[in-house]
């Protein structure tokens, strides 16, 4: 069903740093762009900050202090706590909150959106179902009954935020909705590539983190540049085997060349706060909670807990040899095995060629 002639409403549910980096994209592109109504929602989970509300700061100062602070968000991003009221009628939905609340979140907006809209995700995330992967844009899809399109690319928030050139990849089933949403997000310094292989875009922005995580206790450990660099390119060796068992469509191993893949990789395993927080776990034999209050805001790393979910499928699978660095980065999160043994994983992985065999074989495979 085509979307409305009138301007398209559009909300942002979440309000995280990179939620308000991306408001502050759309808020001033749809001044400039007549398609888009000129005022945009934005779901906050509301906080009390120093005795005022978030959302009074966000609607008064236009600045989120607390996931964004130092700088300005457009005057026509609007600030809403109700999440329900933030999302009436919207026609665009962008969604940018934690992974694990995206079936709360569906479940309590459901019919309050026109079932013509469309959306598009930017969580970086994966789930489980009963047969195993479960990708947020099928949450969406099944639970919304709307089409979604996925965002993924070398995109650290406050870089972002700063209107420094970076690029970004929008995966899609549908092509002119995929461009619809390059239409709205893109800047000349947000430059923004669209491909039709979503299920690739999206699993590249969930697995990124568990590889930035085994980098960050490279870091931790002080191993050095040359061991980092086999950590991205073993771990871009397991993005691609796990995408190929795992998507159910056809997968374009170009897809990893795309800003989604090899570069979000680079980036976060370089300064993403997956790669910071492990590094810290070394360094001061704390948490992953207690450095997620400390460091991040409370916010929840995304690493650990994917790692956790690609844990539990590929155990269910029988795979967990097949991919040593997830598994490595899942049991020294979790089950206390000493990340020092990082070094092992990578002494014992599969030789290129072996990878190479994984992954011409894996559509002779059934069940995936």
């Amino acid at each position: 069903m085509a979307l409305s002639a009138a301007p398209l409403k559009v909300c942002v549910v979440g309000s995280g740093n990179w939620g308000s980096a991306v408001a502050k994209i759309i808020g001033n592109n749809v001044k400039k762009l007549q398609k888009f109504a000129s005022t945009v929602n934005m779901w906050v989970f509301e906080e009390n900050i120093n005795g005022r509300k978030l959302t009074d700061i966000i609607n008064n100062d236009h600045e989120n202090v607390k996931y964004l602070p130092g700088f300005k968000l457009p005057d026509n991003v609007v600030a809403i706590p109700n999440l329900r009221e933030a999302v009436q009628d919207a026609d665009l939905l962008v969604f940018v909150i934690p992974h694990q609340f995206i079936r709360k979140v569906c479940d309590e907006i459901t019919g309050q959106v026109p079932r013509k809209a469309l959306g598009i995700t930017l969580i970086k995330g994966i789930d489980e179902g009963p047969e195993g992967l479960k990708l947020i844009s099928d949450i969406i899809r099944e639970k919304m009954g709307i089409d979604i399109s996925v965002l993924m690319g070398a995109n650290i928030a406050s870089e972002v935020a700063a209107e420094k050139f970076c690029e970004t990849t929008i995966g899609c089933k549908i092509l002119e909705n995929g461009l619809l949403f390059k239409e709205l997000l893109q800047t000349p310094n947000f430059r923004i590539t669209v491909v039709d292989d979503a299920d690739a875009v999206e699993l590249c922005g969930a697995l990124k983190n568990i590889v930035a995580v085994g980098a960050g206790f490279c870091d931790g450990l002080c191993y050095g540049d040359n061991t980092k660099a086999a950590v991205i390119r073993l771990g871009l060796m397991e993005m691609i085997a796990f995408a190929k068992f795992f998507c159910k469509g056809q997968v374009s191993t170009a897809t990893f060349l795309e800003s989604c893949g090899i570069a979000d990789l680079i980036t976060t395993c370089y300064g993403g706060r997956n790669r910071r927080v492990a590094e810290a776990f070394v360094k001061t034999g704390k948490s992953i909670e207690e450095l997620e209050n400390e460091m991040l805001n409370g916010q929840k790393l995304q690493g650990p807990q994917t790692s956790a979910e690609v844990y539990r499928i590929l155990k269910q699978k029988e795979m967990l040899d097949k991919f040593p660095l997830f598994t490595a980065v899942y049991q020294i999160c979790y089950e206390g095995r000493p990340v020092e043994e990082i070094i092992a994983c990578l002494q014992s992985h599969p030789e290129h060629n072996l990878i190479q065999n994984l992954l011409d074989t894996v559509e002779r495979i059934p069940g995936f």
